[in-house]
């Protein structure tokens, strides 16, 4: 997650915690490898400084809920309640989700369970409907062998696959309409405006397992477990317990269903066989070569205003079963995104014939009249999951740069790979100055080098040309990848040579 934040990598020093793990993961000989090296290169330098030192005190820290819409926004618990109502949060929680690949652990499904103990010793269930999605096969046979299913299971919880699930989408919901305003809360990575359900009128908060399984119990967003009571079925109040759970099963793992299938020991043997008539299967025919040339008169698809993110770019949900048919999922690029020149999502005009379209239509339609086309957006494009198809689809569509204020940096290292340029305005006050309308060029790209800045000329509809320099991120090799046309073009190339 800090490369979404911009930071260029996360150091976490080797402890004790880590070498149980690997130990208890079949992976003893990494542990002690790494416990060779400890005091030499995993662990900070003696005497190092540091531009800014946080202290935590984990005395006196609290669960946090973010949300709704963005996991950018963040709110103590102790303060919840006052702010859900000022802000006119749906406060009734109508289901609670744990789980995901990241907030599934052992000891995470191990203390959400302790609480719905607690919770039934006192003769009550969740209020909220309530999921769990296991993050591997190997969480879901352990905790099926140690009684943590049970106790979810008991409780009225319905266990999910061992899959990606509501987090990107793939969750048919049935309890509520598509626009019905209500509050969910979930550990799942990110909570962007329909993300889970494809509903934007779900308001999507992420907590802890231990939090969502409290708030699932209580089915009220104004609950706080730290302070507040519940009533038993004996009618009487009582405060759950705090949350405990081992970090690490006590039999170890149990590895489940193997279900890992092996490819032949030859492969350049093996043909892929796809039906013609599939829309979910599609053979990938590598990206052209970059022609050599600076990109000139260059219309702008969009300019994307407010919080572009890879959800904004390339949905989830229904969409995924068209994960292996590019030219099928490149039908939702940018559907997300508002348009700056009318506030509108998936309406934009094609600067030659005048009509207003969707962003995809319109794309194919500058890439099938051999127009290469730009998308200019503002800070942090691109934030949320790495995904892949959120820089395949622009690069089938035939884009050509985006233009941002800042990138998300897994996003623009994507786009990298892809063949296209993803550039950033030197000063952002260029990026207001910009019109939908506008056509550019950009110049100085035979020239394209590590730290060297390339030109933007911009053509006002009315008006005089002006430049403002854009600024990139590309190393020696990445630039060879915007030159053979893409990464894999490249590896391709140097494959032959060798």
């Amino acid at each position: 997650m800090g490369a979404e934040i911009g930071a260029t990598t996360s150091v976490f020093p080797f402890n004790k915690s880590m070498v149980d793990y690997l130990n208890a993961t079949g992976r003893n000989k990494i542990a002690e490898f790494a416990t060779l090296y400890k005091n030499d290169f995993l662990s900070a330098d003696a005497g190092c400084e540091y531009d800014e030192v946080i202290e935590i005190d984990l005395n006196t820290l609290e669960p946090y809920i973010n949300g709704p819409f963005t996991p950018d926004l963040a709110t103590p618990v102790s303060k919840m309640k006052e702010v859900a109502i000022e802000n006119d949060w749906p406060l009734e929680v109508k289901v609670g989700l744990i789980g995901s690949c990241t907030n599934s652990s052992y000891e995470d499904m191990s203390r959400s369970a302790s609480i719905i103990k607690d919770a039934a010793d006192h003769g009550i269930k969740a209020k909220s409907l309530f999921t769990v999605t296991p993050g591997s096969e190997q969480i879901r046979a352990t905790i099926a062998r140690d009684g943590q299913l049970q106790t979810f299971e008991e409780f009225g919880g319905i266990v999910l696959a061992n899959a990606c699930g509501p987090c990107i989408g793939q969750w048919d919901r049935q309890d509520i309409k598509k626009g019905d305003k209500n509050t969910i809360v979930s550990s799942y990575n990110r909570n962007f405006t329909a993300r889970n359900d494809g509903n934007p009128a779900t308001h999507a908060f992420v907590a802890s397992p231990e939090m969502v399984t409290a708030y699932a119990i209580a089915g009220d967003l104004r609950f706080n477990p730290v302070t507040d009571t519940l009533v038993g079925a004996d009618g009487k109040e009582f405060k759950l317990k705090p949350p405990s759970g081992d970090g690490l099963p006590q039999r170890g793992y149990d590895p489940g269903e193997n279900t890992y299938q092996a490819p032949p020991a030859d492969r350049a043997s093996v043909q892929v066989q796809i039906s013609p008539e599939s829309d979910r299967l599609q053979k990938l025919t590598p990206f052209k070569p970059w022609d050599g040339k600076d990109g000139l008169n260059m219309p702008i698809l969009i300019k994307s205003v407010g919080k572009t993110t890879t959800d904004h770019i390339s949905m989830a949900g229904p969409w995924l079963k068209y994960r292996g048919h590019l030219q099928n999922i490149s039908n939702n690029y940018m559907i997300g995104a508002i348009n700056a020149e009318n506030g509108k999502a998936n309406t934009v005009k094609n600067l030659y014939t005048g009509e207003y379209s969707g962003v995809p239509d319109t794309a194919i339609a500058y890439r099938d009249a051999g127009i290469k086309w730009v998308v200019v957006g503002g800070e942090n494009f691109g934030e949320g999951s790495s995904r892949e198809h959120a820089a395949l689809e622009p690069r089938f569509l035939g884009g050509f740069a985006i233009i941002t204020k800042s990138f998300a940096r897994i996003h623009e290292t994507n786009l990298k790979k892809q063949g296209l340029l993803p550039l950033n305005f030197v000063d952002p006050a260029a990026y207001d100055k910009i019109n939908p309308d506008d056509t550019v060029d950009i110049l100085g790209l035979k020239d394209l080098a590590p730290g060297k800045n390339v030109t933007l000329r911009v053509h006002p509809k009315n008006g005089e040309a002006w430049e403002t320099p854009l600024s990139h991120t590309y190393n020696a090799e990445q630039i060879e990848w915007f030159k053979y046309g893409s990464a894999l073009n490249k590896m391709a190339a140097s494959k032959k040579h060798t």
